[in-house]
């Protein structure tokens, strides 16, 4: 391989940076006095007002302590009701990833506007219990407004992270904050500022770098854009409070494991993974979120080192601390409904959806007058979140339905706010590979656009869009939006050449060359977490149609659609052009504008993208800290051909790194199905692919609950009026005969919330006409209801009672005729069980 002609002083420092997993910020001095303290004191430019706090003071004693912990509670939009909101005047709400108003993903800004509006009005409204204090609502638009229809859909952090251009991100916050204030919201849980540091994490496209320094100017950017700039616009009637998150270490974690361990340092912990506060903080961030992490063995959540003496005292933060979903229910010793722990370690507000808000509230009330909880603490707390309430001007603006945004719905996803995004698309993409100068592309030929992500709006904008995991969404779902395939076809036709959509990649006419649209499937947080980087790993179909077009002698671009770099050797191999083009969002149309030429054959907008990430050598090679001159990453961090240079990848990269993990462990249901795998739900002759949260077909539902974390278990319903069943199923048939040759098992993780019936049958598939449905009623009644309980089923005896499993289409399943419930929040494969495997 040939490196970049990047300027020698700079590619220098990308190969340093990235051989050293960034454990330097790039500007820190090379030394520092021994006792310059690790935590530095941030001065924020929004100063103590004494007048501001004398008003508080005079607040905190008319009210009543009910009052006073109803502002630490945080509930989620489908948990509670206006009246609700009316009797305990709750501080602030939160609408999660995938909750709506009316629970109606179709909801229409003057649906959310009509929400904000009724629980501002019921917080304000003192004739029951509750307080008059303007409650404030929270959403997560981590890239544009991503939760409502039409709304603009920026790249994914990742992305933004390629184009280095802090101007740009404080323009697309600037953005975000216009359209989240059309819909009456006040609060965005954004930026977040992980420096993610090993690649298997699935939270990795939310981190805008590895190198710290980049994430530590990003920061400042986006909240100078959320909330303005103090002295300026600050909180203006255009902007909105921002949240830096996840404080702290949560792209740190021991083998990239989602709310994991991080096990670092000290020094390490700020040098690495507090940079983006110090941005945060500096540019005036009013909150900062809590992280689901551990730190040396210890949740966060629970720290008061960290949330107390850290971030308030030595850092100086003066605003309040939110905490992520459950988070609190996480630390050793306290559940959902009853953690003291929390509040004294320094959390201001606990964010606390599902039905757990009301004995917690009760809890901490309890716990306040018992003692267990200083009243200080108490009374700190809430100084906090009325100080940002005030600074905010919640109680003197007008209520959200009558703001100068409000309504103004022409602004959901306007030309101008579209243009944004579009150019950030361009600034994104980075060109790792370009055989004979192929690119740019002059658009008068006849194009083929091959791909799973040709025409995807949905996997090309990732999770967080519209619902939590950015999946079960269409084309239609993006009024206005563009797909890779859209822009591409505009532009060609305008220039009078020929673009042809075919996913399969199959043609009539030849093309005169093709480009191939593939990658990632959407996902967030946890579900993404990945076992190593080898892409497809076991079922490479992207790599076949590449290698299709390429037999033919069909010159292939690639445009790669991830959340991550991932080892894709085999890929590049089969390429003549390879474009990270990340996770792009809702204007694809963008990256016609890198890869194609104008009419007249010039260039229309340079390639200028940069890698954020180092790109693995081997699907090992996840962890950023593990890299040095003896194990090198593919291409370092700063990477990045530009139209013209002729250094390029070698023509033949290895692929062969061993079979290794062909029977390692394989997850079939880690909070949520793990690619490729599905739920399917079968009712009679009816079938349909669970996408949401809640589902229904016929005699059988299926919701996620709560467990460990959010949304990790389901739970299947029958009804008893039609036979019906559920299954785990795969686009395509997996070759699993290494688990029965290893003496594997399936193991699943079940809770019994019924009786059993006695027709209860496990089911499994291997295409049309082939499967395997036996009898386990007496193995399911053996466990005790209401606990959660393991069993492993014995692969090769499935194997022996007619299973292919050359071929398996469907891993696990129950069908039933009568009715009954059971939930399951763990389903896998497992290679060298040990004797207690049951043989049906």
């Amino acid at each position: 391989m040939q490196q970049s002609k990047l300027p020698k002083k700079v590619l220098a420092t990308c190969i340093a940076l990235a051989l050293m997993g960034c454990t330097e910020v790039a500007t820190e001095k090379q030394s520092e006095p021994a006792n310059t303290p690790i935590w530095p004191a941030i001065a924020s430019p929004v100063a103590l007002d004494p007048a501001l706090e004398q008003k508080i003071t005079e607040m905190l004693a008319e009210m009543t302590l009910e009052q006073k912990v109803a502002q630490m509670i945080q509930p989620e939009i489908r948990d509670i009701t206006v009246d609700d909101m009316r009797r305990y005047g709750f501080g602030s709400y939160l609408n999660g990833g995938g909750a709506f108003p009316n629970n109606d993903k179709y909801a229409t800004p003057q649906d959310w506007i009509a929400l904000a509006e009724a629980m501002y009005q019921a917080s304000v409204d003192d004739t029951q219990d509750g307080s008059s204090i303007p409650t404030m609502w929270g959403t997560d638009a981590v890239h544009g407004h991503n939760n409502v229809i039409g709304a603009t859909i920026f790249p994914h952090n990742i992305g933004l992270g390629a184009a280095n251009n802090p101007d740009l991100i404080e323009q697309i916050a600037a953005v975000t904050a216009r359209e989240v204030m059309v819909t009456g919201i006040d609060w965005v849980f954004a930026p977040t500022v992980a420096v993610a540091q090993n690649l298997r994490w699935g939270r990795t496209y939310e981190s805008y770098s590895e190198n710290p320094a980049i994430v530590r100017d990003y920061a400042a950017a986006i909240v100078r854009g959320l909330q303005g700039k103090p002295g300026e616009n600050f909180l203006s009637e255009q902007h909105v409070i921002s949240t830096v998150k996840h404080f702290v270490g949560d792209g740190g974690t021991t083998d990239g494991i989602d709310q994991g361990n991080t096990e670092v340092d000290e020094k390490t912990l700020y040098r690495i993974h507090a940079q983006g506060y110090v941005g945060g903080l500096e540019a005036g961030a009013q909150t900062v979120m809590a992280s689901f992490n551990s730190w040396n063995g210890e949740k966060i959540h629970g720290s008061e080192y960290l949330l107390t003496d850290v971030l308030k005292q030595k850092m100086g933060f003066d605003g309040f601390v939110v905490g992520d979903w459950n988070g609190h229910g996480q630390i050793p010793g306290c559940s959902n409904h009853d953690c003291p722990q929390a509040a004294n370690a320094g959390l201001d507000v606990y964010m606390v959806p599902t039905g757990a808000w009301k004995p917690l509230y009760e809890n901490l009330v309890q716990q306040v007058r018992d003692g267990v909880i200083p009243q200080s603490r108490v009374d700190d707390a809430v100084r906090r979140i009325l100080r940002v309430k005030m600074r905010a001007g919640l109680f003197n603006k007008p209520s959200p339905a009558e703001r100068p945004l409000a309504g103004k719905t022409e602004l959901i996803g306007s030309s101008e706010h579209r243009s944004v995004a579009r150019a950030a698309v361009r600034q994104s993409l980075v060109l790792l590979k370009n055989q004979n100068q192929l690119l740019p592309l002059d658009p008068g030929q006849h194009i083929l656009v091959a791909g799973s992500g040709a025409d995807n709006i949905g996997q090309q904008s990732g999770g967080w869009t519209i619902s939590w995991q950015g999946t079960g969404n269409t084309n239609d779902d993006f009024p206005g939006g563009t797909s890779i395939y859209t822009g591409i076809a505009e532009q060609v036709s305008a220039a009078g050449g020929k673009a042809v959509l075919a996913t399969d990649g199959r043609f009539e006419e030849r093309p005169d060359v093709a480009i191939v649209v593939f990658g990632e499937e959407p996902y967030a947080e946890g579900n993404g977490d990945i076992a190593n980087l080898d892409y497809q790993r076991g079922n490479a179909t992207d790599l076949a149609l590449l290698q299709q077009l390429q037999e033919q002698g069909i010159p292939v671009v690639s445009l790669f659609i991830s959340g991550r770099p991932l080892w894709v050797n085999p890929e590049l191999n089969a390429s003549d052009a390879f474009v990270a083009v990340w996770l792009p969002g809702s204007e694809g149309a963008g990256i016609a504008d890198v890869i194609l030429r104008n009419a007249a054959g010039e260039i229309q907008y340079p390639v200028q993208g940069r890698l954020p990430f180092s790109w693995p050598a081997t699907p090992a090679q996840a962890d950023r800290r593990s890299l040095n001159p003896e194990n090198p990453p593919l291409l370092p961090v700063g990477f990045g051909l530009s139209y013209g240079e002729s250094d390029e990848l070698a023509t033949e990269l290895p692929v062969q790194f061993g079979d290794a993990s062909t029977t390692a462990t394989l997850p079939v249901f880690d909070r949520a199905p793990q690619s490729p795998w599905l739920i399917e739900l079968r009712s009679g002759a009816e079938r349909s692919i669970v996408e949401s949260s809640i589902q229904s077909l016929g005699a059988i539902t299926t919701e996620t609950f709560d467990d460990q974390v959010q949304e990790d278990a389901r739970t299947m319903q029958f009804a008893g009026t039609d036979a019906a069943a559920f299954n785990f199923v795969s686009p395509f048939p997996r070759d699993l005969r290494a688990y029965a040759e290893k003496d594997g098992a399936l193991v699943v993780t079940l809770r019994l919330e019924s009786d059993v019936p006695d027709d209860a049958k496990l089911t499994l598939y291997c295409g049309e006409n082939c499967g395997i449905a036996v009898p386990v009623g007496e193995h399911l009644r053996a466990l005790t209801a209401g606990e959660w309980q393991t069993l492993a089923f014995d692969v090769a005896c499935l194997q022996d009672l007619g299973l292919d499993m050359a071929k398996v289409s469907g891993i696990f399943g129950l069908a039933s005729s009568e009715q009954w419930s059971v939930s399951f929040n763990d389903v896998r494969l497992e290679p060298e069980a040990d004797n207690s495997s049951i043989c049906l």
